[in-house]
């Protein structure tokens, strides 16, 4: 028999576990209140269990093997050298159980009451919690949701078969197919590309608009497609995929552009088309929260349209991003604690693991000419950096566009060696409103990457020094 179900009251519910929602537990529990955080799965939801974290680590054992296959370039001669797939899987299943272990003792710390179960929201002050060991009726004062996301499933015929994986069982695979199809060239799909390639897989990558990474700057795509294209990766841009079949050969992926059909034969197909928010729109009508396409619509304060009810990372919609979820959640907590706090959604950087990475942050150079803004540019190649060529790293350049009447800068777009690392000196002047002459004068380390920076700046104000 199932234990009774219990009754507790918290100042603050947080419903999901992932970067949004410990975050403002955290947030929230710092700012005096009592929290409860419950959580169905693991804690760190998809970002460092399915996604973000498990990616990266699996990323540096394909980097790793491209600098073994690159030593004799730097004057050493490896022995042969063999990949051990079971040994990587349990080196990234390490660095995730590492990671949970200090979130869950952070619960602990900050006095978090953390509650593992599902989570059924009853009223804004009420949610029903299903436990293993019983059942649960939390009441609060505050709710905030953060259910996340989870892996959109396209509706074409064939997507059931075996062997058509998403990226949830990419990670968790020890094998590595001789041929495999992505469906999607946005950051999961160009990720997976550039890891599969790196162990010799043959990759084809699918893509229904007309261009990899829709919405990034042209330059920086124009310019990445020809380097994975150099690395061996193929792809069919402005193409549909219309079904999939399994023939004694392998999967037939059967894709359309135009007129014209193609069949792609390949051991493994990868959808990677995006993800979908977690959310029951059912349930959040009966409660009277505004949705619309599948997320839940809130302010620049995270605010739902329910009093006391706050939303905060991809349940929301917008860029699925953890380190914009942390800053969500941070928000949703102190306005729920009565602190005025506002998100700033105009320095967001979004970064892409490929080899080379991309970065980018605030205006592109198209956005800003369609909102009316006059710009001007500055460029600097990767390949007249010190630090780049002493890596043997020549690919890629970092752009700034700048307002023109006042030279302040307004976005900029990485593409190269550590960009994800590089593109938060110039989300600090996207936030502050740093004109490009400061970044230009400042005095920055000799040889460093980020000298591409200070020298892309220089070029915006019309007197680089380097170029």
């Amino acid at each position: 028999m199932r234990d009774k179900a219990v009754k507790n009251d918290f100042d603050i519910c947080v419903v999901g576990g992932g970067p949004a929602g410990y975050v403002a537990a955290i947030r929230a529990a710092q700012l005096g209140a009592k929290v409860v955080l419950i959580e169905e799965r693991e804690l760190g939801g998809t970002c460092l269990n399915r996604g973000c974290i498990p990616t990266k680590a699996l990323l540096k054992t394909s980097e790793t093997m491209q600098s073994v296959n690159r030593a004799k370039e730097f004057g050493i001669e490896p022995s042969a050298a063999s990949l051990n797939m079971g040994t990587a899987i349990s080196r990234k299943d390490r660095v995730v159980r590492s990671l949970r272990t200090g979130l869950e003792s952070l619960m602990s710390k900050n006095g978090i009451e953390l509650l593992r179960g599902r989570g059924v929201i009853v009223s804004p002050t009420s949610v029903a919690v299903e436990t293993k060991e019983s059942g649960a009726e939390i009441t609060c004062n505050q709710l905030i949701i953060t259910t996340g996301s989870e892996p959109l499933v396209p509706d074409i015929p064939g997507i059931g078969l075996e062997g058509v994986i998403t990226s949830d069982a990419a990670l968790e695979s020890s094998d590595i197919p001789e041929s495999i199809t992505i469906i999607g060239a946005g950051a999961i799909g160009l990720e997976f590309a550039t890891y599969y390639r790196s162990f010799g897989t043959a990759v084809t990558v699918v893509e229904m608009m007309d261009t990899l990474l829709p919405g990034e700057d042209e330059d920086v795509t124009a310019e990445l497609i020809k380097i994975m294209k150099r690395q061996g990766v193929k792809f069919h841009l402005g193409s549909r995929v219309k079904e999939i079949r399994k023939t004694p050969n392998g999967l037939e992926t059967v894709i359309e552009n135009g007129e014209t059909t193609v069949s792609l034969i390949s051991d493994t197909v990868l959808s990677a088309i995006g993800r979908k928010s977690n959310c029951n729109m059912e349930l959040m009508a009966s409660l009277g929260i505004e949705t619309k396409k599948g997320t839940i619509v809130v302010n620049d304060r995270m605010e739902t349209s329910v009093r006391g009810v706050y939303a905060a990372g991809d349940v929301v919609g917008g860029k699925l991003l953890a380190h914009l979820a942390f800053a969500e959640g941070r928000v949703a907590a102190e306005n729920a604690m009565g602190i005025r706090s506002r998100l700033n959604e105009n320095a967001v950087p979004a970064c892409v693991y490929t080899n080379p990475e991309v970065a980018s942050v605030g205006l592109s150079e198209r956005q800003a000419k369609e909102k009316g803004i006059d710009v001007k540019t500055g460029r600097f190649d990767f390949r007249n950096n010190g630090r780049a060529l002493s890596h043997g790293e020549r690919e890629g350049f970092v752009k700034v566009i700048t307002e023109s009447a006042t030279g302040v800068i307004i976005g900029a777009r990485i593409l190269g060696l550590h960009a994800s690392e590089l593109i938060s000196e110039l989300t600090l002047a996207v936030t502050l409103g740093v004109k490009a002459d400061v970044l230009a004068d400042m005095i920055h380390p000799h040889p460093t990457l980020s000298e591409c920076v200070m020298e892309a700046c220089a070029d915006a104000a019309g007197r680089a020094i380097h170029k």
